[in-house]
C-alpha cells in the first residue's frame, strides 16, 4: 500500500528557515524521482524541487538558491531544507514522485497525495 507521510511545517516568520521531511513506502523512494510540491491557497499544485535517484536535482525559479531537497533512500525519507522564507512560500507542501523531474510543468506525479503539511511564513 501507498503511503507518504510529510512533517516538519509550521509558523515562521520572513527570512526564516524550516526543514520539511518526508517518508513513505521503500519501493517508492528505491525506483523513483522524487519532488517536493506545494499548493498556495486559491492556486494550483506546483513542483518546486526533485531529486533523482542519483542525486541531480531540478529547481522551480522561485525558490532556486533558497531551498535545497536531498534524500537518503535507506531511510526512504526525502528532505526540503527551506532558508530565507518568503510570505510567498505559504502553502500545504506535499511530496511525491516526480516520473518528469526534469519538467516542471508536467512532472507526472502519483494520483495519491498523502495529507501535506503547512508552512505558513509571516511578513
Amino acid at each position: 500500500q501507498v503511503q507518504l507521510v510529510e512533517s516538519g511545517g509550521g509558523l515562521v516568520q520572513a527570512g526564516g528557515s524550516l526543514r520539511l521531511s518526508c517518508t513513505g513506502s521503500g519501493s517508492i523512494f528505491k525506483l523513483n524521482a522524487m519532488g517536493w510540491y506545494r499548493q498556495a491557497p486559491g492556486k494550483q499544485r506546483e513542483l518546486v524541487a526533485a531529486i533523482t535517484i542519483g542525486g541531480s536535482t531540478n529547481y522551480a525559479d522561485s525558490v532556486k538558491g533558497r531551498f535545497t531537497i536531498s534524500r537518503d533512500n535507506a531511510k526512504s525519507t526525502v528532505y526540503l531544507q527551506m532558508d530565507s522564507l518568503k510570505p510567498e512560500d505559504t502553502a500545504v507542501y506535499y511530496c511525491n514522485i516526480a516520473r518528469r523531474w526534469w519538467d516542471l510543468t508536467r512532472p507526472s506525479p502519483m494520483d495519491y497525495w498523502g495529507k501535506g503539511t503547512l508552512v505558513t511564513v509571516s511578513s
